[in-house]
Order: C-alpha cells, then structure tokens, then sequence
C-alpha cells in the first residue's frame, strides 16, 4: 500500500503549533490573565447585594458574638484570677485586649468595614498561630484543642469575606 502524502500547508497557517506569534511575550500573557481576572472579579462584583440597613448576615453575627464571648471570657479570668503558665497576667494588657474585643463587637454588629477588616486579621493570625501550634502537638488534648480552633476560625474567615465584599458593594440606584 502506498503512504499518502500531505498537503504541505504554508507556515503560520491555524493549527501550526511551531508559529510563533509575535505579540506572544511573557507580558502579553501576563496582562490577558490580568484581563480575564478582571472580568471574573467584575462578575462576581456584580452579583453582590449591598447590605440592606440593619441586614446582618450570620457570619457577621457569629463574629460580633464571638469577640463578645473572647473579650467577656478574658475579663472574667482576670477577676476569677487565673494563672497563665503560674503568673498573673498584665491587668493592663487584659483591659486593653477586652476593650479591643468590644469595640470590635459594637463595629460588626453595625456592619462597620474597619471592624469586620481587624477581626479577619485577628481570625488569620488564630489560624496561623493555633496550626503552628497543632504541629507541635505532643498529646491528643493539643489536637483536639487545636483542630475545632482551626476549622472554626477558618470557616469564619471565609464566610466575611464575602460580608466585606456586600459592606463595600455600592448602592444600587433604584
């Protein structure tokens, strides 16, 4: 049987993968990822409602109630006089951190940017630190300490991200 030849198609054509093409640098691919980014962002962008007034989301709730919970839980072991690693710790530096939860509380219950922003920080670094923490653990206590810490701290960090997002989505001119 006789090998059919192939029609030789001219270089460049479609389908030729050893063309080059000339506007093919490492920047151009750069701003068409850049490009279609920014397309996927401004979709998302759009979708987003704003908060209504007065609408709290439940993460948004979860949270205030949680630097609630943190800032009234470090007041009561400083009057309860517990020990941290057979010390007292700072009365000064408990009073600050116990303001700090509360006023972080009274700015996410009124949907505040700054305040749902510091408490995303402080839910970063309790990611941060409680896994760092996690991978020194030398006991299940530490484990089973460390792993609800995590997930919750983490699934919370999430879920306002997208609260950040609606704080920040313009108002929509009826």
């Amino acid at each position: 049987m006789a090998a059919r030849k192939r029609k030789a198609r001219p270089a460049g054509a479609p389908g030729d993968a050893a063309a080059p093409r000339p506007a093919d640098t490492p920047r151009d691919r750069m701003r068409r990822g850049y490009a279609r980014a920014e397309e996927r962002n401004a979709a998302v962008r759009a979708e987003l409602a704003p908060l209504a007034p007065g609408e709290r989301p439940a993460p948004l709730v979860a949270a205030a109630v949680l630097a609630a919970l943190l800032g009234t839980a470090n007041l009561v072991a400083l009057i309860a006089g517990v020990e941290v690693e057979g010390e007292q710790p700072s009365v000064a530096g408990v009073l600050v951190f116990c303001a700090v939860m509360y006023i972080a509380a009274g700015g996410l219950w009124m949907a505040r940017y700054w305040a749902v922003l510091g408490f995303e920080v402080l839910l970063g670094l309790i990611v941060l630190v409680f896994s760092l923490f996690l991978l020194r653990a030398s006991n299940v206590l530490a484990v089973v300490v460390c792993v609800p810490i995590i997930a919750v701290a983490g699934w919370l960090f999430w879920k306002l991200v997208r609260v950040m997002g609606r704080i920040q989505a313009p108002q929509r001119v009826r």
